[in-house]
């Protein structure tokens, strides 16, 4: 009897064992699967992903401008920036061709310096990511908005194009002002979010588009020049940050509103 006993208890311990064994099997499973899932949103390899085109856009009228050089006067800014004139800044104050290098996936957790999926620190002037200046001025106190509306029989309001669908996902477009960075996340389902104490958000299609806190930049001051540092990176740790993307080209369109305090509209035509 006593034999029959002990002969029950350890089987009763080898299938506590057994059980044990199959949890801390899993677990591990469980873990490898998160690990892989953490870094699978990186490229493997990112030489063909460039930007095609960048296109600057503000609401008609001349009370909001903006330039690459600080002026005196609100008549010395511009209200457009192309591609060509962006890029032969960039060559200029960085020595690299933005039509002739390739973005690379990177991180970041203020928005100011980046990193590449191993921990490598990314410099500026590497090309890995965008960077450069605008110089805002208005011609009256403002509340400078990104938005998706576009102006009269034009299609200029803020987007990213790419044949990609998922490439909208990736990007991100950081605006620096005032010591504060808030971030442009295109295609985020999630709606607007708090990462890292920065504010990012999504803007909804042009016919829906609503000027709030959210797709509020910075202020402005009348006829006061102020620096904006504009980031445009590929985020690696995003899902849809993937080899998929590789030989996408995109391009990017950015346009800015003016508003009152309470996010109205301001008129901004001559």
């Amino acid at each position: 009897m006593k034999e029959r006993e002990r002969s029950s208890q350890k089987k009763q311990n080898n299938k506590e064992v057994g059980k044990k064994a199959y949890l801390t099997i899993l677990l591990v499973l469980l873990s490898i699967i998160s690990i892989t899932a953490a870094t699978a949103a990186w490229f493997t390899i990112a030489d063909f992903s460039r930007v095609k085109s960048i296109g600057l856009d503000i609401s008609s009228g001349t009370n909001l401008r903006f330039d690459l050089d600080p002026h005196e006067t609100l008549e010395e800014y511009v209200k457009t920036l192309s591609f060509e004139e962006i890029a032969q800044r960039i060559r200029q104050d960085q020595g690299y061709d933005m039509k002739d290098t390739f973005l690379e996936p990177v991180t970041t957790r203020d928005c100011i310096s980046f990193s590449l999926e191993d921990g490598t620190q990314v410099k500026t002037d590497t090309g890995a990511y965008l960077e450069f200046v605008l110089h805002f001025m208005a011609g009256q106190d403002m509340i400078v908005h990104l938005t998706s509306e576009n102006s009269a029989d034009s299609q200029d309001g803020t987007r990213v194009i790419s044949r990609n669908s998922q490439l909208a996902n990736a990007m991100r477009i950081s605006f620096t002002a005032q010591g504060k960075t808030v971030v442009y996340h295109p295609g985020n389902a999630s709606g607007d979010a708090l990462q890292n104490g920065i504010r990012t958000f999504e803007l909804p299609a042009p016919e829906r588009m609503v000027y709030n806190d959210s797709n509020a930049l910075f202020s402005l001051t009348a006829n006061q020049n102020l620096p904006v540092t504009i980031r445009v990176w590929l985020e690696g740790t995003d899902a849809s940050c993937t080899d998929e993307l590789r030989s996408a080209d995109y391009s990017i369109q950015l346009r800015f509103e003016g508003t009152d305090e309470d996010n109205n509209p301001l008129d901004t035509s001559e």
